[in-house]
């Protein structure tokens, strides 16, 4: 039941690229908690930050800026030293998560299907990297920023030299690149809700009326997506694909909610693409689209967030002793 005596920081916005799509997050959950809650305040992410959370006498933080700075444990890190519960991943989760390099070396450990890949730093001789990447990925591949969400920075690349300029100017905005075999299959999602008990959400299959891909601009443009739930995909990769989401969550110590993507081809396994830890909340956003088919309201999905995290900030050990810890015998010098 919510609590009407407590106040909630949205927080939104910052240095990250999707600083408006979490804006976009935000006035979407915002009138959910004005209707269910005590207050409700709009927090930029921000040098500000610290001291309006002690200003607002935040009880409870709902995140939602996404990628950098939000999305990376450092906005977590700063909420757990000033003892403020807030809904999502922790600090390490959600820098795990957010770093696509370190979610797929933790989960290939894990036996979770992934595309080869190749990883390229700036201080690599690019032309020997590029022959390389050809060599092991195949001709057709795809580029990607370790550290971007939401599809920022991805390109497609076919040969030699095509690949050779996106490398050379991809790594003039970051110092490593991660390069994958290009796979083919339909783009498939599914969201994992986790409460008192973990609940995966209906798979969703995310097409676009132009045959594009799902970059940034068919992702939060509506009307250009359309989610069909439940995938139209066969039981075997359905069923496969939810206990990947599941276990991809559960190995990464996410909390609350997340989200992960694939690849899934004709036949075989589905191809894990990337975990997202803090999924948005805007109107085309397919984490709530999901809960929505699971039989949970958009309002009841953020409450219930809202209350885990309440509840997480009461029982902070879950009721355990910390480990005993052995007294000193030192004397100040």
């Amino acid at each position: 039941m919510p609590d009407k005596s407590k106040t909630i920081a949205v927080i939104c916005g910052g240095l990250s690229p999707e600083a408006d799509v979490s804006r976009l997050s935000a006035s979407r959950i915002t009138p959910c908690l004005e209707q269910h809650y005590g207050r409700v305040v709009h927090l930029e992410l921000d040098a500000t930050l610290p001291e309006q959370l002690i200003a607002q006498r935040v009880d409870v933080a709902f995140p939602v800026a996404h990628g950098p700075y939000g999305e990376d444990g450092r906005l977590q890190g700063l909420l757990d030293i000033m003892s403020i519960p807030y809904v999502g991943s922790g600090a390490l989760a959600s820098a795990c998560s957010l770093d696509k390099v370190v979610t797929k070396r933790l989960l290939q450990a894990a036996g979770i299907p992934m595309a080869k890949d190749r990883i390229v730093y700036r201080s690599d001789n690019c032309e020997d990297a590029t022959l390389d990447c050809i060599e092991s990925l195949g001709h057709k591949v795809i580029i990607k920023p370790p550290g971007q969400g939401s599809g920022i920075g991805v390109q497609f690349a076919m040969g030699y030299e095509d690949l050779l300029n996106k490398l050379k100017t991809g790594l003039q905005m970051d110092e490593k690149l991660l390069v994958e075999e290009f796979v083919s299959g339909r783009e498939i999602t599914a969201g994992v809700l986790h409460l008192d008990d973990y609940q995966v959400l209906p798979v969703t299959e995310i097409t676009t009326p132009d045959g594009a891909w799902y970059d940034y601009i068919h992702r939060y443009t509506p009307g250009l997506s359309n989610h069909v739930t439940p995938a139209r995909i066969p039981d075997e990769q359905y069923q496969k694909v939810q206990q990947i989401a599941l276990k991809a969550h559960q190995i990464l110590g996410c909390h609350d909610l997340s989200r992960s993507d694939f690849i899934v081809p004709e036949s075989g396994d589905p191809i894990f693409s990337e975990l997202n830890n803090l999924p948005g909340m805007t109107p085309t956003s397919l984490f709530p689209d999901g809960a929505r088919h699971a039989g949970i309201p958009f309002d009841t999905l953020i409450c219930k967030l809202v209350d885990q995290a309440l509840k997480r900030g009461e029982n902070p050990n879950d009721g355990k002793a910390y480990w005993p810890i052995p007294k000193l015998n030192i004397r100040p010098s």
